[in-house]
């Protein structure tokens, strides 16, 4: 369950009135980046075994610290995941969705300059699929609202 969405520069209205109240979880916030290539295809990484949601389709990122912010947190995020060092990138979107133990703060930047080649390094499968297939690749449900604003920050771009 999302709520909350929250597009960057965009005049949508929430939709945090027309959900039920969330529960009173732990709230772990994650960072994910977006990264497009010349041919409008996006980057995602599969969940290995053993991590919650193991062999879900994800934008990669993870955790932020403590003290990071979230542009920090994608930058030290991408270059342990995919030996990238991200030097620019911009917000797109950012709400809650809450599982059954836990309700995750997701926070999506679309990477807009790198350095370096993506490369697993974490042991995950990556692959580089269509703007417009990321609804049938099997993206983890807590993903999936992700996807049209990011179409929409791509189109912007062209």
């Amino acid at each position: 369950m999302c709520q909350g969405i929250s597009v960057y520069q965009s005049s949508m209205p929430s939709t945090a009135s027309l959900q039920p109240p969330a529960p009173r979880l732990p709230v772990i916030h994650v960072v994910a980046g977006a990264l497009i290539d010349a041919k409008d295809r996006v980057l995602i990484a599969q969940r290995p075994a053993g991590k919650h949601m193991a062999g879900g389709w994800e934008f990669p990122g993870g955790k932020i610290a403590r003290d990071e912010t979230p542009f920090d947190g994608l930058v030290r995020e991408l270059r342990e995941e995919l030996n990238i060092k991200v030097l620019a990138a911009e917000p797109i979107v950012a709400y809650t969705h809450h599982y059954s133990d836990r309700s995750i703060l997701l926070d999506l930047w679309r990477v807009t300059r790198y350095e370096g080649t993506p490369t697993s390094a974490e042991g995950q499968s990556i692959k580089w699929v269509a703007l417009a297939d990321l609804e049938s690749v099997g993206l983890l449900e807590a993903d999936a609202p992700m996807i049209a604003p990011l179409k929409k920050a791509v189109a912007r771009r062209l």
